[in-house]
């Protein structure tokens, strides 16, 4: 992998007083926010990329609950978020607008992305195994309701898995939904 790694900065943010540190990985640019007492075997959030969520506010989905939930926890715990550059479950922000505009009409979110072309999801998390080794991390605690996370950190022992739990709202319990009973999250 020929991955550049940034210097670490300080952000302090509302959620608590935070370091930064990117990495850049091809034409992807991932970020990682960690709190300042990193333990050992810390507590950790792989969160994508969400545009319409993270800075939007969509209520389509979960995601800025996900990671706004995650910010305030480490930023009270410790520990750490990894924000991958993969947005739409990695079929890129043009695309992800195309689902939404299928799901408007009536398909759900993993039959909006066949519809496009793509799997239900074209996430991948490489570059967590190599970021975790920078940080010599080798056990987690991982924040997650997605199992397929828990799966894919190679080498990377998972002590436990931290349940996010977010309340669904009108325009996004179908999604809830399906991320449950099609795709095995665990909500």
């Amino acid at each position: 992998m020929n991955i550049k790694i940034s210097q670490v900065a300080n952000l302090p943010s509302r959620f608590g007083q935070f370091h930064v540190k990117a990495y850049k990985q091809g034409e992807k640019e991932h970020l990682v926010i960690y709190a300042k007492n990193l333990e050992a075997e810390p507590i950790v959030r792989i969160h994508s990329e969400c545009l319409t969520g993270d800075a939007l506010g969509s209520l389509k989905c979960d995601c800025r609950d996900q990671l706004e939930y995650a910010l305030d926890l480490i930023g009270r715990e410790g520990g750490m978020v990894i924000y991958l550059r993969q947005e739409g479950r990695n079929i890129g922000l043009l695309n992800k607008i195309n689902a939404y505009a299928l799901q408007d009409q009536g398909l759900n979110t993993i039959e909006a992305n066949h519809q496009l072309g793509f799997a239900a999801d074209e996430r991948t998390y490489e570059i967590v195994q190599y970021i975790l080794n920078d940080f010599n991390i080798a056990k987690i605690k991982l924040l997650t309701n997605n199992p397929d996370k828990m799966n894919a950190l190679g080498d990377i022992e998972i002590l436990s898995r931290v349940p996010i739990v977010i309340e669904a709202n009108e325009f996004n319990a179908g999604y809830l939904n399906t991320k449950r009973d099609e795709m095995g999250h665990l909500l």
